[in-house]
C-alpha cells in the first residue's frame, strides 16, 4: 500500500499518522505543541521511524493552525504568519519538512484538511459546497464550494467574523487579541472559561454558558447559509463534545433563519444538515493524509 504522512498542527498539540485511509492508519503519534524546532523535529523522527518499519513515504499533508500561507505559488508559500502563538509567526513549516523530505508536501489550514477527510471519508462525501467549523482553542472554518476547497487572497478565517454582542447579556469583552469580540473572541474554549471562571467540560449541561455559546455560534451557521449556501455544514472541536450544543444551535440556528431559506434540508431534516464530524476526533489527522493523497495526485 502507497503511504502518506499527516501532520495535523494544532495550536496545543501535534497528532501525526502514517496510512492511507481511516481503516489503513499504520502508526500514530501525538504530542504537546511547543517551540517549531521540537516540534518539528519530533515529527520528523516520528516519520523516519516509520518509513524504517514500512517503507517509504510518497507524500506529506499538513494541517495547520494559522493564519498561514497555503498558496504554492506564494514565495511565502508553506509559512505560519500572524499567529500570536509565540515562536511560530513567520515560520517556514514546510522548509523545515524539507531537510528529510523531498517528496511532494501539500500545505493548508488544519479545518480546510478536516473538511477534505471528511469529504474524502466522513459527512461530507459526495457534497460539492460544504462548510466545516472547529470550534476549541480557537475557532476555524473551511470547507468546499464547488469541489474545491476554498482559497483566495490566503484562506478563509471565519473564526474572526463579527457577530452581534448584547453587551448588556454577555458583558464580557472578548479575547481575541486582534478584534476582541470577534466570534473566536466571544466562543472558543479559552472564552468559555474567562467568562465564567470555569473550563467548559466542568459546567453542567444545564449552566447558561451554553445557550449564550448556542447563540454566538447559531449567528456564525446563518452568516454562512446565507453568504456560501452550503449543503451541509459540520461542527467539530472540543467545545462541539457538549451534546447539549448541537440541539441548541439547531433550534436558535432555525428561528434566525425564520423560514426564509425554502430548503427542506433545513426545514424538515436540520439534525442532519447540521451534525459533528463523521472522522469524529480523527478529521484533521486524516484531513492531512488526505492532503497527502492529493498532493501526489496533482504533483504525478
Amino acid at each position: 500500500m502507497t503511504l502518506y504522512a499527516g501532520i495535523e498542527a494544532g495550536g496545543t498539540k501535534f497528532i501525526c499518522a502514517v496510512g492511507s485511509a481511516p481503516e489503513r492508519i499504520l502508526a500514530q503519534t501525538t504530542f504537546p505543541t511547543t517551540d517549531p524546532s521540537e516540534s518539528i523535529q519530533k515529527a520528523l523522527d516520528f516519520f523516519s521511524q516509520v518509513q524504517g518499519d514500512h517503507g517509504s513515504i510518497a507524500a506529506v499533508g499538513v494541517a495547520s493552525f494559522g493564519p498561514l500561507d497555503p498558496d504554492p505559488a506564494s514565495a511565502r508559500f508553506g509559512t505560519i504568519t500572524t499567529t500570536p502563538k509565540p515562536g511560530w509567526a513567520d515560520f517556514d513549516f514546510v522548509g523545515a519538512l524539507r531537510v528529510q523530505f523531498n517528496q511532494p508536501i501539500a500545505f493548508d489550514t488544519d479545518v480546510n484538511g478536516a473538511a477534505l477527510g471528511e469529504w474524502r471519508w466522513g459527512a461530507a462525501q459526495e457534497l460539492e459546497t460544504f462548510i466545516y467549523m472547529t470550534i476549541g482553542t480557537g475557532i476555524g472554518g473551511g470547507g468546499m464550494v464547488n469541489g474545491k476547497l476554498i482559497h483566495g487572497l490566503l484562506h478563509p478565517e471565519m473564526g474572526h467574523m463579527r457577530i452581534p454582542h448584547d453587551l448588556e447579556r454577555d458583558p464580557f469583552a472578548g479575547n481575541c487579541p486582534y478584534h476582541q469580540d470577534c466570534l473566536e473572541g466571544l466562543a472558543n474554549g479559552p472564552a468559555i472559561e474567562k467568562r465564567w471562571g470555569a473550563r467548559g467540560e466542568t459546567l453542567p449541561s444545564d449552566h447558561p454558558a451554553w445557550e449564550l455559546e448556542a447563540e454566538y455560534l447559531a449567528l456564525a451557521v446563518v452568516n454562512l447559509i446565507v453568504t456560501l449556501s452550503p449543503q451541509r455544514i459540520i461542527l467539530g472541536g472540543g467545545v462541539m463534545q457538549q451534546n447539549q450544543l448541537f440541539p441548541l444551535i439547531r433550534d436558535r440556528v432555525s428561528t434566525l433563519l425564520n423560514h426564509y431559506v425554502q430548503c427542506p434540508e433545513i426545514l424538515e431534516d436540520i439534525d442532519r444538515y447540521l451534525l459533528p464530524p463523521g472522522l469524529g476526533k480523527q478529521a484533521g489527522v486524516l484531513g492531512a493524509i488526505a492532503l497527502a493523497i492529493e498532493a501526489e495526485r496533482t504533483a504525478g
